[in-house]
């Protein structure tokens, strides 16, 4: 098997398999349209979710889908569209919704996230990469002891893995994370896991693309994939690039091709012949300066179980993140979206934040999700041979991506 692979993508997903890749030996090219970190990854929830995976395909969906097709509020939204696509992906993901699915994705979800903690712990031991990690916990906060109760079941799956985890009053939540007194009223009581971690994917994605330049990877940024041409037993044997200004197209060959494009990858797999059950599902976020004296930030990782928001301290900022979105492809960015970020930080939190987008730096990223919650990695029946997919992460991109490149990388040499 030759040496040389094209890594399309330059998101977490793409960079951390770049980079397991240069280690195995491989000499790699990456490409993206984009800059690094440009995609979904960027401004990311930053929570590193190694022992609280809960999949958003659970039994509790079917009670939720007349708020989830209608309601205006609903942080869970889906909005059917005349999408082949979308339908079959949502029929999917709707028989996913048992507890039987969630259970074993449970499980698949965090032995890959162990592999990826142990991964990302390496290579920051390694490279000495400054990404504003921490390891203060999280607390998942529960609105209803209803909701609490299906936390403390999906706990009680979750430590069958070993996770540490257990579940506290809203007295606890204050003692454990202060910030939260302004709301303690309206909490039931939260899932505590004190091994949770966070840090700044944007900063991961830069400090990989850094140390993977001046080690001889090659990238082509701001290059935008234009096709594939296949060799005449149906493998490929180059991507064509458009790139530039005037525009030119380059045909880039290598040995092996890595799909990593996140949902687009499921548009350029059907160009290849494959289906892929990944579609975008979209999310918010924006990131407020907090200083070290701000008590109102919490520095334990929070995430709001009713309003599917989460809160994580970055060094001198917080991030606001959250909502999921079954929309399309649509990029904008709503002003109501970002107004209920914002709002979920004076709620929260008791914190007034000023409206101005320079000080809010809203964003928006597609994640790439499936049915069912599990990323794609390998190779696919029916693909090219010479084709690797690492792919439909959801949520969790930044929390299994050095897993399922290591994943990748392990299967490409052998």
């Amino acid at each position: 098997m030759g040496k040389h692979a094209c890594v399309m993508g330059a998101g977490i997903v793409g960079l951390a398999t770049a980079y397991a890749l240069e280690r195995r030996g491989w000499q790699v090219t990456v490409i993206d349209q984009g800059p690094v970190g440009g995609g979904a990854s960027g401004g990311n929830g930053a929570q590193l979710s190694y022992s609280y995976v809960q999949p958003l395909a659970d039994a509790s969906v079917w009670g939720q889908l007349p708020k989830l097709l209608l309601s205006p509020d609903s942080p869970l939204k889906l909005r059917p569209q005349w999408s082949l696509r979308q339908w079959r992906w949502g029929a999917a993901f709707l028989a996913a919704c048992n507890a039987e699915t969630s259970r074993r994705t449970t499980g698949t979800l965090l032995e890959l996230a162990a592999r990826s903690r142990q991964a990302f712990e390496q290579l920051r031991e390694r490279e000495g990469l400054d990404c504003d990690f921490t390891r203060t916990g999280k607390l998942v906060v529960y609105r209803s002891r209803q909701a609490l109760a299906a936390g403390e079941r999906q706990m009680a799956l979750q430590s069958a893995w070993g996770c540490e985890q257990e579940s506290v009053s809203a007295a606890r939540c204050v003692e454990l994370e202060p910030a939260l007194a302004h709301d303690a009223e309206h909490i039931a009581g939260a899932i505590h896991t004190p091994g949770e971690c966070a840090a700044d994917c944007q900063k991961v994605c830069d400090g990989l693309h850094a140390l993977l330049a001046v080690r001889g990877v090659r990238f082509l940024l701001g290059a935008q994939v234009a096709g594939f041409t296949r060799s005449a037993d149906g493998a490929l044997s180059a991507v064509r690039v458009r790139s530039g200004i005037p525009e030119k197209e380059t045909s880039l060959p290598a040995d092996q091709f890595v799909l990593a494009l996140g949902s687009a990858s499921a548009d350029w797999a059907a160009r290849l012949g494959l289906y892929l059950p990944v579609y975008p599902l979209k999310g918010y976020s924006i990131t407020v300066d907090a200083p070290p004296g701000a008590a109102w930030a919490p520095r334990v990782n929070v995430t709001d179980a009713a309003r599917k928001v989460v809160f994580a301290r970055l060094g001198d900022r917080l991030r606001v993140a959250g909502m999921a979105e079954l929309v399309g492809d649509d990029r904008s960015i709503p002003a109501d979206r970002i107004e209920r970020l914002r709002a979920t930080v004076a709620a929260v939190l008791g914190r007034e934040l000023n409206r101005d987008a320079l000080q809010l730096r809203p964003w928006t990223g597609m994640r790439p999700a499936t049915p069912t919650g599990l990323p794609i990695v390998g190779r696919q029946p029916g693909g090219p041979g010479n084709l690797w997919l690492n792919t439909g992460h959801g949520a969790l991109g930044f929390t299994l991506s050095f897993g399922t490149a290591g994943q990748l990388a392990q299967a490409m040499g052998q």
